[in-house]
Formats: C-alpha cells, sequence, structure tokens
C-alpha cells in the first residue's frame, strides 16, 4: 500500500503523537490535509485533523490499521494555519489533537444564518461614531502599520499611548486600510464582556463586517459568527483569545488590544498565551500584529528595547486633554488621626472630594480589587476564621455578611451564628471589599441628608451581558453617582460624566510572593486612574494606601510609565527574571497530600539526574519542588517546580522530559507543564 493510501492524524485525545489510518478509495480525492476527520479509536469513533501523507508501513503493521470513517467537507485547515497548531502543541507541550481540535467551530454550520445582532447599548457618543482625522502621532502610526501590511510583511508594532490618547481611532483607520486590500483583521481584547463599549465602536464604523465571538454568547450565536468569519461573509472578527483559533483566510493585520492583561494567558487546558500565540500567527501569516497599551507588559517593552518590535507612540490625550491631577493619600496618617464619622477604608480627603463631586453633579468611581462585603469573618474571643473545606483559602464574606463563599471552587455555606471552634465568639468583618464600601457610602451621605445612587460592578452583581448593559447604559444617562467596582471598572471604559477616580486601598495584590505584583499594581493603578477626566473636564485621583513610597505607586502617580519600567527592568535583570530570563513551571497535583509531595520529590530528582547527565541544561535553575502559594484547590493539594534558564528552547526540552515523567506517576496524580506562566499562585 503506497503513502497516497496513509494518513497521519491528529486525534482529539490526549496523546500527544500522531496515529496512522488508511484512506478509503471512495475519500482520496477528497482528503486532504487540514481536512476533519472522524475515525476509529479503541471501542469508540474520535474527530482529528487529517495531517501528512503516511510512509509506507510493513504487512503486518498494515494489517491493524483501520481506515477513516468519514470526512468533515469544511473548514479545511489552510497550510498556515496547520503550521500555526503545530507550533502552539510543540511549544507548549500540549496533545496536537486537542490542540487542532480547538480551531473547530463550537457547533455545526446553521445553513439559514440569523446574524447575531450586538444589542445597542447607547454608549458611544456621536463624536466616537464618526471617523476622525487623526492628529500626527496617530497618523505616524496608521501609516507604519499599513506599510507593513501592504507589503505583506511581518513585524509586530508596540502601540503605547496613555490612557484616552487615541489608539481605539489607530486600530479602525488600520483596519479599513487592510480592508481595501481585500483582507481580513483579527482583534483580540482582554475580556470581550467587559469591553461592550469597543466592540460598539468596531460595529458602529463597520457594520456587518464585524463578526464577534466571546463566552456570553450561546452555542449557536458563536458558531454563527464563527462560520461567518470562515466563510468571509464578515472580514473583522473581534473577540477574547479563544478567537485566535479561527481559521481565517488572508490575514491582513492582528491587533492585541491591552497586551499587557493577564487575562490573555489561558490557565486551563493549552496554557497559551493569546499575545505571544498571536505574533507568532502573524510571522507565518505574513502580515503585521500591533500590541496595544497604556501600561506595556514589560516582556514586550523589552523586546521592544532590543529592536525586536517597533514602537509608535501616541504622546498625549486626543485634543490635548490633560492627564487628571493624582494625589497620594497615606492612610498611616488617617488612622493616626481617626475620624470616627467615616469608616475606617474612607479618608476624609475622599470623602470630601467625593461631596465635591456630587454637588457639581458629576460621577465618581471607587476602585477596590475585592469583591464581597469582606476579605473574611474572625471570631475576636479566638482569632479563628473560616476557611474553605476544599481549598486552602480563607471564606470572603458576601451578602452584608450573612454568607461564606469561596472565590476559586464556588463553595459556599451560611454564617454560623457562633465561632464554630470556641463556640461562643461572635464573628466580626475584617478587610473590606466592594459591597461593603457601596453599603457605607450610601449610609454616610445618607445620614448626611444627601441622596446619592449608588452602583456596584462587580462579578457577583454583574454576571451576564444584559447586566453589564444595563449598568452603562444607567451611568451614560447620569442615573448613577457613584460606581463602586473592581477592576471590571478599569479595562477600557469611557465615561463622558466621570471625573473622579478614588483607589480605596491601592495595597492589594502588591505583597504577594509573585515577582509581576509590583508590574500589576502599576498597570491597574494607571489603568483606573485613566478613567477620570477623558472628556474636556478636569480629572482627579486619590490613591489610599499604607505603603505610598513604594516604587509602583509613586510611578503611577506621575503617570510615569517609562521610569517604573527602568526601575522594575533592574530588578528582574538582577534576578533574571522575565523577559531576561524564561520561566516555566511544573505543576503536580493529586488527592492525597502524601502522595502528591512524594511524587514531586521524585521527578524533581529525576529532573536533577537528567540535568547533570546533559550538559546544555546547566545553565537552568530548578526550584522546589515547594507547595504552591495555594496549596490546595478544589479538592487537590499542589506542589509547584520551577525551572529558570536563559533560553526557550532548553527549558523547553528539559520540561518534555519531565511531561515524560507523568506516564510514571500514580494514576492519580496530575503532571502538567506551564510554559511563560503569568500565575505562580
Amino acid at each position: 500500500m503506497s503513502s497516497s493510501d496513509l494518513v497521519q492524524v491528529a486525534v482529539d485525545a490526549p496523546i500527544g503523537h500522531l496515529f496512522t489510518y488508511k484512506v478509503p478509495d471512495h475519500l482520496k480525492t477528497e482528503l486532504t490535509p487540514g481536512t476533519k476527520v472522524i475515525v476509529p479509536f479503541g471501542r469508540r469513533q474520535l474527530t482529528g485533523v487529517a495531517l501528512n501523507r503516511a510512509q509506507d508501513v510493513d504487512s503486518k503493521t498494515l494489517e491493524k490499521l483501520k481506515p477513516i470513517s468519514e470526512i468533515y467537507s469544511e473548514p479545511r485547515l489552510g497550510q498556515i494555519h496547520q503550521q500555526w497548531l503545530t507550533w502552539l502543541a510543540h511549544y507548549y507541550l500540549h496533545p496536537i489533537g486537542q490542540v487542532f481540535g480547538l480551531a473547530f467551530a463550537p457547533g455545526p454550520e446553521k445553513r439559514k444564518r440569523a446574524s447575531h445582532k450586538i444589542s445597542p447599548t447607547a454608549v458611544v457618543s456621536r463624536s466616537q461614531n464618526q471617523k476622525h482625522t487623526p492628529n500626527e502621532d496617530q497618523a505616524h502610526a496608521i501609516s507604519e502599520i499599513l506599510k507593513a501590511a501592504h507589503k505583506k510583511a511581518f513585524e509586530t508594532f508596540l502601540l503605547y499611548g496613555i490612557t484616552g490618547s487615541g489608539k481605539t481611532e489607530v486600530y479602525l483607520q488600520v483596519i479599513e486600510g487592510v480592508l481595501a486590500q481585500d483582507k481580513t483583521a483579527l482583534v483580540l481584547v482582554p475580556e470581550i464582556s467587559l469591553t461592550p463599549q469597543l466592540i460598539e465602536r468596531f460595529v458602529t464604523r463597520f457594520g456587518d463586517e464585524v463578526a464577534v465571538i466571546h463566552s456570553h454568547l450561546t452555542p449557536r450565536e458563536k458558531a454563527d459568527q464563527w462560520w461567518s468569519a470562515v466563510k468571509g461573509e464578515k472580514r473583522i472578527l473581534v473577540g477574547a483569545r479563544s478567537a485566535l483559533f479561527c481559521p481565517l483566510d488572508n490575514l491582513g493585520v492582528i491587533i492585541i488590544d491591552e497586551e499587557h492583561d493577564s487575562s490573555f494567558k489561558q490557565e486551563e487546558g493549552l496554557k497559551y498565551h493569546a499575545r505571544d500565540s498571536s505574533i507568532m500567527k502573524a510571522r507565518l501569516s505574513q502580515c503585521p500584529v500591533v500590541l496595544g497599551s497604556a501600561t506595556p507588559s514589560l516582556e514586550s517593552w523589552a523586546n521592544m528595547e532590543a529592536g525586536k518590535f517597533k514602537l509608535l507612540e501616541l504622546k498625549g490625550r486626543v485634543e490635548n486633554r490633560e492627564l487628571p491631577d493624582t494625589q497620594i493619600v497615606d492612610m498611616r496618617l488617617v488612622r493616626e488621626n481617626r475620624d470616627d464619622r467615616f469608616p475606617s477604608w474612607l479618608s476624609p480627603q475622599l470623602y470630601q472630594e467625593l461631596a465635591v463631586c456630587l454637588e457639581r453633579g458629576e460621577q465618581s468611581a471607587l476602585f477596590l480589587n475585592r469583591r464581597g462585603y469582606a476579605q473574611c469573618l474572625i471570631c475576636p474571643d479566638c482569632g479563628y476564621s473560616e476557611t474553605c473545606l476544599n481549598c486552602s483559602v480563607t471564606l470572603t464574606a458576601h451578602d452584608r455578611g450573612q454568607k461564606l463563599l469561596c472565590h476559586y471552587c464556588g463553595f459556599e455555606k451560611p454564617l454560623p451564628k457562633k465561632c464554630i471552634k470556641c463556640l461562643t465568639g461572635e464573628y466580626r468583618p475584617l478587610g473590606n471589599g466592594t459591597e461593603r464600601v457601596a453599603e457605607d457610602i450610601e449610609q454616610l451621605f445618607s445620614q448626611r441628608g444627601v441622596t446619592v445612587r449608588v452602583a456596584r460592578a462587580d462579578r457577583d452583581e454583574i454576571n451576564t451581558r444584559e447586566k453589564l448593559e444595563s449598568l452603562l447604559n444607567r451611568i451614560h444617562q447620569k442615573e448613577i453617582d457613584i460606581i463602586v467596582g473592581t477592576q471590571m471598572i478599569a479595562k477600557g471604559h469611557d465615561f463622558p460624566e466621570l471625573t473622579l477616580v478614588g483607589v480605596v486601598l491601592a495595597d492589594v495584590g502588591l505583597h504577594i510572593p509573585d515577582f509581576r505584583s509590583s508590574e500589576r499594581i502599576f498597570q491597574l493603578l494607571t489603568q483606573v486612574a485613566g478613567r477620570a477626566g477623558r472628556h474636556g473636564k478636569p480629572g482627579k485621583v486619590l490613591i489610599q494606601t499604607y505603603v505610598p513610597e513604594h516604587f509602583a505607586i509613586q510611578h503611577a502617580l506621575r503617570h510615569d510609565f517609562r521610569g517604573f519600567a527602568q526601575e522594575e527592568l533592574k530588578c528582574r535583570k538582577e534576578l533574571l527574571y522575565p523577559p531576561f530570563g524564561r520561566l516555566a513551571a511544573l505543576r503536580i497535583q493529586g488527592p492525597e497530600l502524601a502522595e502528591v509531595e512524594s511524587t514531586a520529590m521524585a521527578i524533581m530528582k529525576r529532573l536533577k539526574n537528567f540535568s547533570t547527565i546533559k550538559p546544555e541544561f546547566g545553565s537552568v535553575e530548578l526550584l522546589g519542588p515547594t507547595e504552591a502559594v495555594l496549596s490546595r484547590l478544589k479538592n487537590k493539594f499542589r506542589f509547584q517546580i520551577l525551572a529558570k534558564g536563559p533560553s526557550t528552547v532548553i527549558l523547553n526540552n528539559l520540561m518534555q522530559f519531565g511531561l515524560q515523567l507523568g506516564e510514571e506517576v500514580p494514576s492519580k496524580i496530575d503532571l502538567s507543564i506551564d510554559m511563560d506562566p503569568v500565575n505562580l499562585l
């Protein structure tokens, strides 16, 4: 039997290699590389993708081979998409068939498709709907990107501009130029359900050319949007990271908005980073990729400084609007001079600014990156705090402290009347969440005879697309005076009447054991501050903190990204942390602590022995095994081995050996690899 009669198939199963199948005579003319197929696999029928024609095999092996059962007529993955998916599987050490499985629609094509329309939110002003004449910086950025697109040349552009500098208008005009060349455009945003205004601007400008894919669509809506993009009926695809897998033809540009955002990293299954994967896809497609941010990731900034990325800078806000006046409130002094008229989290300065803002009829936002009523409830008699039954975390108080909830596994229970340990103490709230801040603000102004309309914007309150759109409408209709929210209000929103932002506690997340904590705090503070004073009225930002001298907070105070990057990169270089070194995490988890720990120790010993035998691994530093910061999650104990080295290739090879060791571990133990990890908890 010749090679034309055999084909290698990437089967959608947790197996890392390809399988050889016979090609029935009636399928030989139809079967091409990139075709989705159904094949017998043991006693089951599984989907897969036909890739290369297989080499001749011996007669004994040939007798055991099974024929392909069925093929799908469309879509057929092009060569570029096949190369990209293969790269993903190899780089992120994930079963190739499962990677290829992500490239197909979430449901069958509907022949009579009713195009999913984005419901109108009335949140885009008339001036935003119009095509603007770009300023000098915008015009230069548009010209440079389109120059690369016209030449069909791969180039990575870092579009760096302060909040409100007009990055979205650059995206829109670049896409307009790409469409004029009869090409397609892919736009990725961090969390599409949080950025309806951005989507609305694309739809307003380009109408039915826009397909949108995100998790809040029904399976039928998602499939409908996917097929409309694949068939070329809609030439612009906007979506969260998973939209990257849609096999678009004739790509003209890829745009990553808020490229610094950690949600571009997938934490489960295929642990890919959408930004890095987009760059590889653009390289293979020979088109430009644009990374936009007011606070670029330090990896992207270092790549720009090294000449790998080209910097396009928007130096000021559109129409020369001023950045907000930003001030720090030292909460240590506030505590020393305690004013019992205010809740402990609120400084007199922030209260005064809120009152002035209300008198002027303008809107304010209070930012606290901690949802719920209180961080936890604690017994004042014995100091006990209730923890989750499934995870090594304290339970967060919700519903005015009457319910305890785990934010990781969803476990919840009603608040006990008495402490379950000493049986006498009554729990008291410790720390604040957005729920309590909103309640305190309403009570505070009510006691002073002032009616204030407060709305919460967090995942407890806003958990559907409809609720978010309703909230945004109420804000734009000036039916809300003060918005209390988590990072949900920091991303991409544009509120014309919002002139004051108060950061309730800038220290949240600053002291977690993660080398990126300072970078995340700087980014969050800069992004949330950028919501104030975007439409001509002067903006003001008050940052409440117990560590005002911290360099990340000081640089955020001055809107000084370059200064922050210089200082933080210096620290990273000394410790060989990214972007100067590369990281890979090998995670071991299971239901029994002793078994997980002993397995982690055994794997570490094998890795060290392997590194000794192979001289090329001498530059790799192996750290651990240690319990993860979240040592128990969803009833599984977790250990971690961290590998730090100068080269991705070397780390990848070492982790491949680590993955092979997974075949020797007990069946109840899960072993996974995370290349370039973002979350080290």
